[in-house]
Order: structure tokens, then C-alpha cells, then sequence
């Protein structure tokens, strides 16, 4: 029997056993006098055993006393059993005649009942503990191999189980519950802990600690920093909220900052692009120191109800002016220095223009633009060709251009060029020129421009296009591939008459003069508009080969034949009392 109960059963635990608690398995081995490592291996250090009194002071009396000398009888008695074919085999103890019960010692608290459960058996090998009460096998730790599951707790003592820490080398396991240590709820990084208590190897000691207790950290209380990070957030929101409302408030309600009055004495120039909206109307104007504010210049705009209408070009303004006074004076033609080229209007009208504009003297910008013409953005396909009077005619694009002092001219024929190139290269005139049998885009825009310049409407563009192919045929017979256009002997005289004497024309040598050279002219003879390319690309088809302008301006008259034109021309001598 135990000295807590009866039978031969495994080794109690009571409260007062130094063995009781969790002192993990190397004590218990150190205590039982066994290897730490398993009965094969030898211990690295054979810890000293104390005598029994220290473990025991007081023993228990009575009729369940220990008795010393039955382990040493059953050993005697030849209970162990030899192991055979080299396999070790278990030494069997005497059972118990009577149930084993366990009262929780001295106290008379609850215990566990072990009652019809045999006493452990130890292991054939084994040397019997001397400290084990008496009774064979009862000193063998059943719990110190390392398959072996930890000893269990009385129930009273047991606890929730608990996930372990990693241990560290050398350590046990540790099942303290874990506690909250983010920094930001303990208000201090991982270096910050301060440890209450060092880690202690208490393996082997008589003070009841069978293995290494970590030393709990104190944990540091809430850090300002948390509070000062939501005080940042909370003034940072409140900011951004009071400033949405005050814009929200300026936008609804505040007048945007603008000047006041007509503006100062001191004027500038402002070049509006086409397709300019107000917004971009207002930061140029205000670039340019006209208003003081873009939002101030739209709203203008929208209360005034032509202030939708203010077209590109260029205005002379004043410095310092209302939005409202800007508005106003933008609508006046006055201000706009903008110069409109008519379809089909020449070189030469151009040029005296932007001299009068610019205020320069007469022929300064025919000369730079003679002398500058390969500079000015002429596609390729304009270029290297022989006896053209101007290499600009034709790329004087019919628009509006803003013109105003202070501007250069080169500038400004760029401007218009550029304009030419982007409406040209809208279409690919080299395949249209192939199909009409035409010598490249360059011929076509030759074309487009007798056309614009002959045709007195946009309905006869068509068949004067059809009466110039037609009459640059190779089995023309009636005009022997002469296009005999007076348009074109006006250009090269520089006039405009619309009555030529035969003498006059039939003795003029010019390249131009196509009563006297088959085929087209050397270049165009005015700036064609989109009608005029568009009649050049698709001609009619109906056999036009002459054309009469019966009433000298605004008519005319096409026919197919020889006696249909002689017809017509008798009638227009006729209305002109010829």
C-alpha cells in the first residue's frame, strides 16, 4: 500500500508530495534515480540523491504505514521475470488484494479513485527505486520517456489547456495564457520590456519548480502616442471638412476677385485660337493682365447673352478691366484684329493686308515671303517647281487670322500655311490625283484653284472641274488641250479685267497666259476653298466642255458642244449691246 492509499498503484500526487505539480519530466527522472534520456541512454550527470526524511519529514501512521520490505520480498519471491531472446521484457508485481483509494491526504478533501486499476509494472532492466515506499515498480516514472504524455493533475488543480510558447534551447514548454503585447496597445516596441524576473532552471530542485518559468514582462500602459495619433486624424478630418465647406461656400456664394472700371491706358494684344472656350478664354486674358481672375471672365460670359459668340483672332484690350467690361469689349469688331481671307482671293490681296495691319510699308511682306518661302511649313510635294510666280500661292488658306501690331509677318504666314498643309493632308490628294490623271497633288490644287477662280457659284464648281479635265484630254480636238481661261491671264497681269483682246493674248509668252501653253498653269492662281477642292476630286460627268457668263458675274452658263457655246456667246454680246 501507499501512505495515501491502498494497493499497489502509481505514485500519488498530494499537495504535500515535493513531487506534486507540474515540475516537468526531468525532475521526476532525477527524483526516481533514473536516466534522463530513457533506460538506454546513460545519464550526463547523476544528480545526488537526498535521504527520504528530507522528502518526508513527518511519516504517516497507522495500519496503511509503508512498508520497506516488500519490495525487497517480491524481489526475493522471484517475481521478475528474465528477458529471453534479447528483447526485454516487464517484471510483474503482486496485485493488490484491496482497492486502491485516494482521499487527497490529510485533509480530508476530494481525490480521484483508482479503485480495480493495477500498479505499474516496471520495465525488465530497471533498478527498483529505494524511495518507493516498499512496493515493486512504484518508484518507475511512467511519464519520463519522451512518447510519454505529462503527468496528469489532480482535478481539483487541473486547468484549461493553454497554447505553449516555442521553448527555448534547453527549456520546457510554456503554458501561460498570452497576453496582448502589440505596441500600440502596450505602448512599448519589443525592445521595451523589462523583465520582472529572470528565467531560472529550477530541474532537480527540492523547492517544488521541475522546469524553466519564463520570466513574466510587465507591460507598460497605453502610450500618449496612441492618443496623440487620433487626435492628429481627428483634427486632420476636421480641417479637411471645415475647408470643403468654405469652397463649396466660395463657389455657391462668394464673388470670384475681379477688377473693377474699363482698365488702365496701357493696351495688349490677345490671340484667341479657334475653338477656344471660356475657361481658356479667361486664363489668357488673364495671363495677359486683362481681368484678374478666370472664374470672373466665364461668369461675365454666361450672364452677357452673346457672350457665347466671341469668335478667334485677335483684340486689342485693356489692362486691368472688369470681366464684364472685357466681355463687352471683345463683342465690339472693333477690338478684333482678326484679318478674314475670302475663297480664292490671291497672294498679293493677302500680303497688302497684313502690311496695312502690321503697319508696314507696302511689299514687306510679299519680300519675306519670296525670300522665306521654303521655311514657312510647305509640304514636299509644294516644293522645286519651275516657273511659279509665288511658291506660296494656293497655301493662304481661306480663314481667319488674328493680325494686330506688334506681330511679325512671318509669323503670321505661317500660321497660314500651317492651316493649308492640315486641310490638304486631310484627303490623300497623290491617290486622287492618279485617278483624275493629274501630275500629283500639286496639279490638283492647280486645278481646284481655276476652278474657284472661273466658278461663280457653288453649283457650277462641279462642271467647270469636268470642263478642265475635259478640256486637258489628249484627243481634245476643239481646243487642242487649251484651257484658254482669262482667270489665269488676269493672274499673271495682276489684273482683273474681264474683257482681253485677242491681239493682246495671243502675244503674251508668260507660262500662265493658257491661250497660247496646252495643259494647266505653272502653279495655282488664288487660294481655293474646301468647295472648290472638294468639286476638283468629283467633277460631274456629263461632257461640259465650254462655259459662258452670260450676265458677266453671278451666272453661268456650260455646253457640251462648238455650236452650243457659239449660241451662248451670241446671246451675252447680245445683253451686253455688242
Amino acid at each position: 500500500m501507499t501512505e495515501y492509499g491502498r494497493g499497489a498503484g502509481s505514485e500519488p500526487w498530494h499537495p504535500e508530495d515535493p513531487l506534486y505539480g507540474d515540475q516537468g519530466w526531468g525532475a521526476q527522472q532525477a527524483a526516481s534515480g533514473q536516466a534522463p534520456y530513457g533506460p538506454e541512454q546513460q545519464p550526463q550527470q547523476q544528480y545526488q540523491q537526498q535521504p527520504q526524511q528530507q522528502y518526508y519529514p513527518q511519516q504517516p501512521q497507522g495500519p496503511y504505514a509503508p512498508q520497506p520490505q516488500y519490495a525487497e520480498q517480491q524481489l526475493q519471491q522471484g517475481y521478475v521475470e528474465q528477458p529471453q531472446q534479447g528483447y526485454p521484457q516487464q517484471q510483474y508485481a503482486a496485485q493488490p488484494s484491496q482497492p486502491q483509494h485516494f482521499n487527497g491526504g490529510g485533509g480530508g478533501g476530494g481525490g480521484w479513485d483508482t479503485t480495480g486499476q493495477q500498479a505499474a509494472m516496471p520495465y525488465a532492466g530497471q533498478q527498483p527505486d529505494p524511495y518507493n515506499n516498499g512496493y515493486a515498480g512504484e518508484g518507475n516514472d511512467l511519464y519520463g520517456t519522451p512518447e510519454a504524455y505529462p503527468p496528469p493533475q489532480p482535478p481539483g488543480q487541473r486547468q484549461a489547456p493553454t497554447v505553449p510558447e516555442v521553448p527555448e534551447q534547453g527549456g520546457e514548454w510554456d503554458a501561460e495564457p498570452q497576453e496582448e503585447n502589440h505596441p500600440f496597445f502596450t505602448g512599448a516596441d519589443d525592445g521595451e520590456r523589462e523583465d520582472d524576473e529572470p528565467r531560472e532552471s529550477r530541474r532537480g530542485k527540492g523547492g517544488g519548480g521541475g522546469r524553466d518559468r519564463r520570466g513574466k514582462t510587465k507591460k507598460k500602459g497605453k502610450s500618449g502616442r496612441a492618443c496623440l495619433v487620433l487626435a492628429v486624424i481627428f483634427a486632420v478630418g476636421v480641417g479637411g471638412v471645415g475647408y470643403v465647406g468654405y469652397d463649396f461656400y466660395q463657389k455657391k456664394f462668394g464673388a470670384a476677385p475681379d477688377y473693377a472700371g474699363e482698365g488702365t491706358s496701357e493696351t495688349v494684344t490677345v490671340e484667341i485660337p479657334t475653338g477656344a472656350g471660356g475657361s481658356e478664354i479667361g486664363q489668357l486674358l488673364k495671363q495677359a493682365g486683362v481681368v484678374k481672375s478666370i472664374d470672373a471672365f466665364v461668369q461675365a460670359q454666361n450672364d452677357d447673352p452673346k457672350g457665347k459668340t466671341i469668335q478667334a483672332g485677335a483684340y486689342t484690350l485693356k489692362k486691368g478691366m472688369s470681366a464684364a467690361n472685357a466681355v463687352k469689349l471683345m463683342l465690339n469688331p472693333s477690338s478684333r484684329n482678326s484679318l478674314i481671307i475670302p475663297e480664292g482671293k490671291r497672294n498679293s490681296w493677302v500680303y497688302g493686308e497684313i502690311d496695312t495691319r502690321l503697319g508696314l510699308p507696302a511689299g514687306t511682306t510679299k519680300d519675306i515671303a519670296v525670300k522665306n518661302a521654303g521655311s514657312m511649313g510647305l509640304p514636299d510635294w509644294a516644293k522645286g517647281h519651275k516657273n511659279v510666280k509665288d511658291p506660296l500661292e494656293g497655301f493662304l488658306y481661306p480663314a481667319s487670322y488674328p493680325v494686330a501690331k506688334g506681330m511679325k509677318p512671318e509669323d503670321v504666314l505661317k500660321k497660314m500655311v500651317n492651316r493649308a498643309s492640315s486641310e490638304y493632308g486631310k484627303q490623300d490628294l497623290a491617290a486622287e490625283a492618279k485617278k483624275l490623271n493629274l501630275d500629283g497633288p500639286w496639279q490638283l490644287i492647280t486645278v481646284a484653284s481655276l476652278v474657284q477662280a472661273e466658278g461663280k457659284t457653288h453649283d457650277d464648281f462641279r462642271k467647270m472641274a469636268e470642263v478642265v479635265y475635259n478640256r486637258l484630254k489628249p484627243d481634245n480636238t476643239q481646243t487642242n488641250q487649251k484651257l484658254q481661261f482669262d482667270s489665269a491671264y488676269n493672274y499673271l497681269t495682276g489684273k482683273s479685267n474681264i474683257k482681253i483682246g485677242l491681239g493682246e493674248i495671243n502675244s503674251n509668252p508668260d507660262p500662265y497666259n493658257t491661250y497660247k501653253w496646252k495643259g494647266l498653269t505653272p502653279g495655282p492662281i488664288g487660294n481655293p476653298g474646301t468647295d472648290a477642292l472638294a468639286a476638283a476630286l468629283d467633277p460631274t460627268k456629263d461632257g461640259w466642255m465650254y462655259f459662258v457668263a452670260t450676265d458677266g458675274m453671278h451666272k453661268t452658263e456650260f455646253a457640251k458642244t462648238l455650236a452650243e457655246f457659239n449660241k451662248l456667246k451670241e446671246e451675252f454680246n447680245a445683253q451686253s449691246g455688242q
